[in-house]
């Protein structure tokens, strides 16, 4: 084994190892287990939150897989259709070319290219990661098997009625000319204002004021609102105004929408530039204008003077006109939501427009009951309320995008407007008798990546045909995912692996909270605080870093304050981790649906835990590599060997019953403690005397190597789940010395409890002894005595239980707890002055005379005592100080709170070690 613990040297060969052997694939025996990887673009980079709950998926598999079951984590992409679309029309531009020019096969052919050579990326880091699914079975959402069941699904939905075409509003993206889903919508507080515009009563000199924040729109208002309780308007209900700058006379209708406690208590209605106003125009009949072209200019159904217009120009344009014609109450600067697109970064518009969609509702109900009747368990069990907040008030979806790249939507029209849907033109034209000689062309637009995405669960099984795969996989066990993606993924899975397969896409749903920084951000581009989970991995220059966190940034004037937080929090960059570290710390930060705190202070200290490993390791391996000496065998086990395997039973219990749960964090906290503690810190040091013992029996020295390398091997498996590498490495040198055969770890048995004996007696027996060794090093540190020097120790009120142990462990005890001598006063009358530890009622007591220099240590702990005393004033007078509170950011103020309660620790701790040294010093003058 070598000297030092180096990821670098074992993950890549490993894992390269695993795939070319064919690990990952099921082997066809056990009951089913199955994971569908959520597919991330195509286009994408790992990030933190993929890296996290990808965690979370391959330890289950790991898992499972070592339990005996068939399990397959299905790995694939999703073509991603703007994105991927945008990638590749920058780089048309960067050549001069517009896809226009190129043309649409031209084009796709491109996009293809693309991702042939570049679109792999994620892929490769998920390799990095450890991810253990079956790359045999890899699929994307444009490959032909997915792309025949979207057209399968279409086709069917749209011959029973569950889909159709339809003007209806949408979130318009004027840049990229396509409707957007509301994930693909980022809503940010920005500055503003609210305009008060006046609109004159068309049969009197009164008008009404109305707010905006969009006075563009109003050229396409065809009402006002009030509310129908409102007595300030009652009389008004039914007259008209004149739209200003139009002169078209519009209704003021009433509608409980209204708030009349808010603004003016009046509402302009534009039903098609705004989703309140447009389901207010549905209730009222109203009409519906649209007053923009696809690319947010103005067009021909306003006043001649704004068409063509830009419209933030025809904003400024129309606040002037209004401002001259004394139409303009005020202007308010005002904080207010704006909706941008997630790519182009421009604001987004609602708008009226024709697209295709589903009809939901039938489709909600069933989804619906099947979480109300327990097939389906949502884990915390509290999103199933969002779940049915958002399906009991469902809209019809939206699935066309005004895309190039994407399922083309299998519909076709002839000449006269007529569509027809069918698998292909040929079913088309035979479905409907339509001859040769007749022009048909198909549809332009594309199905929204969401629609090819819900088909995931079994379309990557091989649906519709009814592959073995299918058969055995589906309904597969737990989906993973992030809170954000219930409704536009988990709940369409939902709806259409019940409509297609006649069942649910899984049985659980585990959903995980959000990585944030380390100081509970959201980690952002533009707040700088993004990590790369592939640098804690390798490590990155603060150069690099710098150049990441600033390049592409979409407000360039934040460059020099992410700078400069990023040299300060990294002024070196970042250190190399390695996969096993980042892959424990996420999973001790798995509590269930919380947001996680993500700090690199814990990444370093699960580094130390792999370094502890792999150093008790090699301490292992150098007294199991010689051969046990023959002679006496079936030697009955000490007290050491029956706790450290009970204590392992313990540990294994608790993995189990916690990754049953999805708490990795406390399966992660059992093996670690038992792992760093029970078998590092104490069972190896119980086991020193014995293997160094050259006088120790054969039989002695057996039975310790046997239960050494046999708790060793097994923690190995126990962890492997969580962290792969380092327990192949180790267990690959193990392995042969503990009778295990095998070519690799993440194919043994997972640990049971069962094969090991709870011994409650031993455990009993283990914690006093701990109790005494602790409470030795208790009086060595409080006392700043040498740990090597040799203690005479008294032990004071010792019960006939005490006096046994002493007897039976003595030796142990002299030898662990570096002790000189043990002796049972019979009264406290006999006791020297001592230092005293607390062991149940039974005192310890260590005499100080020769030991150490009271007056010294006095003077040393005042010296400190004083220090501490300066900086707690200081820390106090800073938190007594408004400004400072009120003013400096939360994050600073809670961390000087925290400093000033761990400098009050400190000092509480000085008074009681020098109450300490006090009480010794009356007693060696009394």
């Amino acid at each position: 084994m070598e000297k030092s613990y180096s990821p670098a040297d074992i993950e890549a060969r490993w894992y390269k190892h695993w795939e070319e052997s064919g690990y990952f694939a099921p082997d066809g025996d056990g009951e089913s287990y199955c994971i569908m990887i959520p597919p991330p673009n195509v286009t994408g980079t790992l990030h933190m939150g993929h890296a996290f709950q990808d965690t979370i998926m391959d330890a289950l598999t790991r898992y499972h897989r070592m339990c005996g079951h068939d399990a397959l984590w299905q790995p694939g992409t999703d073509h991603a259709g703007i994105a991927t679309q945008m990638v590749v029309e920058r780089q048309l531009n960067n050549e001069g070319i517009s896809r226009q020019e190129l043309g649409r096969e031209a084009f796709l052919q491109r996009v293809w290219q693309w991702k042939d050579e570049s679109g792999g990326v994620i892929s490769q880091q998920l390799r990095r990661l450890g991810a253990s699914v079956d790359w045999s079975r890899e699929r994307f959402t444009m490959d032909d098997g997915l792309s025949a069941a979207v057209t399968e699904v279409f086709v069917r939905l749209f011959d029973e009625g569950l889909i159709y075409r339809g003007k209806r509003l949408v979130n318009w993206d004027p840049v990229l000319h396509t409707a957007l889903s509301d994930l693909e919508v980022l809503s940010e507080e920005e500055q503003g204002h609210l305009w008060h515009l006046r609109y004159p009563l068309s049969d009197s000199g009164q008008f009404l004021v109305v707010a905006t924040t969009r006075p563009e729109t109003m050229l396409g208002d065809t009402a006002v609102a009030v509310n129908p309780e409102d007595d300030r308007y009652k009389a008004l209900i039914g007259r008209e105004v004149t739209l200003p700058l139009t002169g078209r006379r519009i209704p003021i209708i009433a509608d409980d929408y209204v708030d009349a406690e808010f603004g003016s208590g009046c509402v302009k209605i534009t039903p098609a530039h705004d989703f309140n106003d447009y389901e207010i125009g549905r209730r009222h009949d109203l009409e519906m204008i649209n007053i923009f072209t696809d690319d947010a200019a103005l067009n021909d159904q306003v006043p001649e003077p704004y068409r063509g217009l830009d419209r933030f120009a025809a904003r400024e344009r129309i606040i002037r006109d209004l401002e001259q014609q004394q139409l303009l109450e005020r202007i308010d600067d005002h904080r207010l939501m704006v909706p941008r697109g997630d790519r182009s970064g421009t604001v987004v518009e609602p708008y009226l427009t024709d697209q295709w969609y589903v009809r939901v509702e039938p489709l909600a109900k069933e989804a619906i009951a099947a979480v109300e009747n327990g097939k389906i368990r949502f884990v915390p069990g509290n999103w199933s309320k969002t779940y049915f907040e958002w399906m009991r008030n469902i809209q019809d979806w939206c699935i066309s995008r005004q895309l190039w790249w994407g399922h083309r939507i299998p519909a076709w029209y002839d000449d006269d407007g007529n569509i027809y849907v069918g698998r292909n033109e040929e079913e088309v034209r035979e479905k409907h008798a339509i001859p040769a000689d007749k022009s048909l062309r198909q549809e332009e637009d594309v199905l929204d990546t969401w629609f090819s995405s819900a088909l995931w669960p079994f379309s990557t099984l091989g649906w519709p045909e009814q592959t073995a795969a299918l058969q055995k996989f589906y309904p597969t066990n737990v989906l993973v995912t992030g809170f954000d993606i219930i409704f536009f993924w988990v709940a369409r899975m939902i709806m259409m692996g019940l409509k297609f397969m006649d069942d649910v896409p899984f049985r659980e749903v585990y959903v995980h909270g959000l990585i944030r920084d380390h100081e509970g951000q959201k980690m952002s581009k533009s707040k700088g605080n993004v990590l790369d989970p592939i640098d804690i991995i390798d490590g990155v220059d603060l150069d690099t870093l710098l150049a990441k966190r600033t390049s592409g940034l979409m407000q360039p004037h934040l460059k020099p304050r992410i700078e400069k937080a990023t040299r300060k929090e990294f002024p070196h960059g970042i250190e190399p981790y390695g996969t096993d570290a980042l892959r424990f710390t996420f999973a001790a930060l798995a509590t269930t649906g919380r947001d996680i705190r993500f700090d690199l202070g814990r990444v370093e200290g699960y580094r130390n835990f792999c370094n502890k490993l792999w150093n008790a390791s090699r301490f292992a391996l150098m007294y199991l590599e010689e051969p046990a000496p023959s002679g006496e065998s079936g030697q009955a086990p000490a007290l050491a060997e029956n706790w450290i395997r009970s204590r392992l039973s313990v540990a294994i219990s608790a993995v189990h019953e916690n990754l049953a749960t999805y708490r990795l964090d406390l399966a992660a906290k059992a093996v670690y403690e038992f792992i760093w503690y029970e078998f590092c810190d104490w069972y190896l040091e119980l086991a020193k005397p014995v293997l160094n013992d050259a006088n120790a029996s054969s039989g002695r020295l057996a039975a310790t190597r046997a239960c050494l390398v046999d708790v060793l091997e097994s923690a190995l498996r126990l962890l492997h789940p969580l962290m792969p590498f380092i327990t192949e490495e180790i267990w690959q040198l193990v392995a042969p010395l503990a009778g295990r055969s095998g070519n690799t770890i993440m194919l043994q048995p997972f640990p049971v409890a069962a094969d090991y004996i709870r011994d409650e007696s031993a455990e009993q027996e283990m914690q006093w002894l701990q109790g005494f060794i602790l409470g030795i090093r208790q009086i060595r540190g409080e006392m700043d005595i040498s740990p090597g020097r040799r203690l005479p120790v008294l032990v004071l009120d010792a019960s006939a239980d005490d006096r046994h142990m002493l007897e039976t462990h003595s030796l142990l005890l002299q030898t662990l707890a570096r002790i000189e001598s043990i002796e049972i006063l019979k009264e406290e009358a006999e006791a020297p002055p001592a230092a005293t530890a607390l062991l149940g009622s039974t005192k310890l007591l260590v005499p100080m005379a020769g030991l150490i220099d009271v007056e010294a240590e006095r003077s040393r702990l005042r010296k400190q005592q004083d220090k501490l005393a300066v900086d707690r004033g200081r820390a106090a007078q800073k938190l007594q100080n408004e400004s400072f509170v009120n003013r400096a950011p939360a994050d600073v103020v809670a961390k000087e709170r925290q400093r000033l309660e761990e400098l009050e620790g400190a000092l509480s701790e000085l008074s009681e070690r020098l109450q300490k040294l006090d009480t010794l010093r009356a007693a060696s003058t009394d």
